[in-house]
């Protein structure tokens, strides 16, 4: 039996386990299955795997997609670029081998482009965790000018913090994008703390988080006449990539 899965904390949020189990029903896949792993530190990622013999990769989320750097053998050149890995391969000979990848990169660049529109040539990202070196990577490749926001200053050439937030900024960067887990399941009421006020129809608001499938983030962009979505298809479409390197 082949075991793949998912390392994070928590993992109450996660569809991962659904969706392979769907698929792997919908196109006969035998002896495969698909776990979570919740572990509350990245020191024990390595008695996990060596103790789930049959378990060939993984896939990672919050906290752990830059923590598992140092425990990686290889990782490809754009995860390295952007210094956070989401997929893992494992090969095991003497000893365990682990192989890193970031399919958020390709999630997130093939749902994001079908709604640019020809104004979508500045972004703000809020947060500076793993997603969000995945999404400025796409940002820089599609030429789109971005900030990011976090609760403190970072090194980059463009960052604000949550405070700094005002009509001038929210008004010329027509794209926001929240890398953050606020408003992730079970915290529903939550939201990254905008002055939705300046939100136009003119705003893309494009939320990694998709449980739930409506945020409150794009309630209230909803409520301004901008164009929202949530990471569903990001989701769909990191998975069956994570699922190609397994089987390369």
């Amino acid at each position: 039996m082949k075991q793949y899965g998912l390392i994070g904390y928590p993992l109450s949020h996660s569809f991962s386990a659904q969706f392979f189990s769907e698929k792997f029903f919908r196109e006969g896949i035998k002896n495969c299955r698909y776990d979570l792993f919740p572990i509350e530190n990245i020191n024990k990622l390595l008695p996990l795997i060596n103790s789930n013999k049959e378990l060939k990769g993984f896939n990672i989320t919050i906290p752990y997609k830059q923590s598992i750097l140092p425990f990686l053998y290889f990782i490809d050149p754009v995860a390295k670029e952007i210094s956070a890995v989401n997929t893992i391969k494992i090969e095991k000979k003497n000893n365990v081998i682990l192989h890193g990848y970031n399919t958020d990169v390709f999630g997130f660049e093939e749902s994001l482009k079908p709604l640019l529109l020809k104004h979508h040539k500045k972004a703000i990202i809020l947060g500076s965790g793993g997603s969000s070196k995945a999404v400025a990577f796409v940002l820089s490749k599609l030429g789109i000018e971005f900030c990011i926001v976090s609760r403190k200053k970072i090194s980059t050439a463009c960052t604000f913090e949550y405070s700094d937030l005002n009509e001038e900024i929210i008004s010329s960067h027509h794209i926001i994008i929240n890398a953050t887990p606020a408003g992730m399941f079970p915290n529903l009421s939550e939201s990254p703390d905008i002055p939705y006020d300046f939100i136009t129809k003119d705003h893309l608001m494009f939320d990694l988080v998709y449980n739930p499938f409506e945020t409150q983030f794009m309630k209230k962009g909803i409520e301004k006449g901008a164009t929202v979505s949530n990471g569903l298809q990001m989701f769909y479409l990191q998975a069956e990539k994570s699922w190609q390197i397994w089987n390369e």
